[in-house]
């Protein structure tokens, strides 16, 4: 989500390349799905006050997305210098503006309290800031719901980094742990789903093994529009990475495991379109330079817009609607809110930080020279 689309299509010698307008247009769709889900279906799932909406998005979809663009984009730049600082710099992209994020949505709940909503403390600014969430969901409750993606990108952007410094980054040996990151978590879902032990829970849950089978298809997309797999293995890969989703969205009710197959079927969906999109042309022939410019606008500051919409975003539906405002308004207004939060903490937090640490990192650790 945080990784900036820098893939270019050729130019000539002397023009600018121009960044791929394909991969905004994926992002921007998934942040903009990920809005309308929280504004319209979540938000009252979770608050029943809020009154229901006219129109209502109920699939979970676009945060599995953008984590699994990740996962493709890792791949992606993870060749373009030194390894230790492709790390340095997504660390440097993700870090600061979460912690900047979790800071200003708890002020937020702080100076604009809701009755009989979360009010969180001090203790649970720390847990926030230390992403404890889904170690010990029990005593550490999220302050944003969305904020579950980050931990999981910055453990997927490690293990890239330890794994392209290894013999088991590349070639045979990569397949088998792409294959064991997707077939170990299913093999043990009989378990997961079964009340297991707290250790074993809090173990699984906590390094997000139910989710790697969305980084693991960003690689196995990227592998295969490369030209690094066949589209035989490519499609036995996905197709296990699609089974590992469809196990993923069982819940647990009173009633049993009940399955949420439209949430299913939109990311399997969105798989394939990813692929598409990897794998074809750029669509820059069919978007017309104004709507592209609005695009790249926008996909510049989604990881902002994911980071900060849905808690501030429920804060004002219900201030909205204790003003008498009606559903409608309440859901355009989170979503005006979260892009005006977005990009503040995308040119306030984001950019100049990563602009900050990565010029220090350089200075620390100059590129060396080039012989002659």
């Amino acid at each position: 989500m945080s990784e900036q689309t820098s893939t270019a299509t050729s130019a000539p010698s002397g023009t600018r390349s121009r960044r791929k307008i394909s991969w905004d247009l994926v992002r921007a769709g998934c942040v903009t799905l990920v809005m309308l889900y929280h504004a319209t279906f979540l938000g009252v799932f979770l608050h029943p006050e809020l009154e229901s909406r006219k129109l209502v998005f109920p699939y979970q979809v676009g945060a599995s997305l953008l984590l699994l663009i990740s996962g493709y984009f890792a791949c992606v730049t993870i060749g373009r210098g030194p390894v230790l600082r492709y790390w340095w710099g997504r660390i440097a992209r993700l870090l600061p503006p979460f912690l900047a994020a979790v800071l200003l949505i708890y002020a937020v709940m702080r100076l604009v309290p809701v009755d009989g909503w979360f009010d969180p403390g001090w203790g649970d600014l720390l847990a926030n800031l230390l992403m404890l969430w889904n170690w010990h969901p029990q005593d550490h409750p999220f302050i944003d719901g969305s904020h579950w993606t980050v931990p999981l990108q910055l453990m997927g952007f490690t293990a890239a980094a330890l794994l392209y410094r290894s013999s088991w980054g590349r070639g045979p040996r990569l397949r088998v742990v792409l294959w064991a990151a997707v077939l170990l978590p299913v093999a043990q879902w009989p378990l997961r789903v079964s009340n297991p032990p707290e250790p074993y829970r809090m173990l699984v849950d906590g390094i997000g093994a139910h989710r790697w089978h969305l980084l693991v298809a960003g690689v196995v997309i990227w592998l295969w529009s490369t030209r690094r797999i066949g589209t035989p293995h490519f499609c036995a890969l996905l197709a296990s990475c699609m089974v590992a989703q469809a196990l993923h969205n069982y819940s647990e009710t009173p009633e049993g495991l009940v399955a949420d197959w439209g949430s299913t079927v939109a990311v399997c969906a969105g798989m394939v379109v990813v692929a598409a999109t990897a794998y074809g042309p750029d669509w820059n022939r069919v978007v017309p330079d104004w709507l592209g410019r609005r695009v790249q606008w926008f996909a510049g500051i989604s990881y902002g817009v994911f980071l900060t919409h849905q808690t501030i975003g429920y804060i004002v539906s219900r201030k909205l609607q204790d003003a008498g405002a009606g559903p409608t308004a309440q859901t355009a207004a989170m979503v005006g809110t979260g892009v005006v939060a977005g990009w503040l903490l995308t040119r306030v937090v984001e950019r100049p930080a990563h602009r900050f640490l990565m010029g220090t990192y350089d200075r620390l650790r100059p590129a060396p020279a080039k012989s002659a």
